[in-house]
């Protein structure tokens, strides 16, 4: 059975943006995100919160692969051999978007939020990279391939803000 939006965010503990947003201001940090699955709404998430303009450096919307290779210079053979939704695009888009900004934090992901896959990866499948302090953080995550394509992305920008929560925190 389906979730809807409002049941799924009332069932799942959710971080907010504006805890995220405490922080980095109370560390004046600043932070970029580079996004495929989730076609702008993490951006939107953090944008969400008044007074982001102090905090925010940089957003980029990278869906396609080419994109990946152009702006944040995820390698050709790195998407051929492992593909753009992988640990390694994922790892390589947070090092180019870190390059490309000179942001405190940076925070990408890549995923399949469906309602197609592929061979070899399922809906729901996710990578987020967060990098923070000259170290950056791959995780991977799977989830339940029957939420909505909307529902998903939303999870999505959810799994992203948890962990630049926890790394920041």
């Amino acid at each position: 059975m389906l979730l809807n939006l409002q049941a799924l965010i009332l069932s799942y503990k959710t971080t907010t943006a504006n805890d995220i947003a405490k922080i980095l201001l109370r560390k004046n940090l600043k932070i970029a995100t580079a996004e495929s699955c989730t076609g702008g709404l993490l951006s939107s998430r953090l944008t969400d919160v008044e007074g982001s303009s102090a905090f925010i450096h940089a957003n980029f919307i990278t869906y396609s692969n080419h994109a990946k290779h152009r702006f944040l210079d995820v390698s050709e053979e790195t998407l051929r051999k492992y593909g753009a939704v992988s640990e390694e695009c994922a790892r390589e888009m947070a090092q180019g978007l870190s390059r490309l900004t000179g942001s405190d934090i940076v925070l990408c992901t890549t995923g399949i939020a469906g309602p197609a896959a592929s061979e070899h990866k399922p809906v729901g499948l996710l990578y987020v990279a967060c990098g923070y302090n000259d170290n950056i953080v791959v995780e991977k995550f799977e989830l339940n391939p029957n939420y909505s394509r909307k529902n998903m992305k939303f999870m999505f920008s959810e799994k992203a803000l948890n962990l630049v929560y926890n790394i920041i925190k």
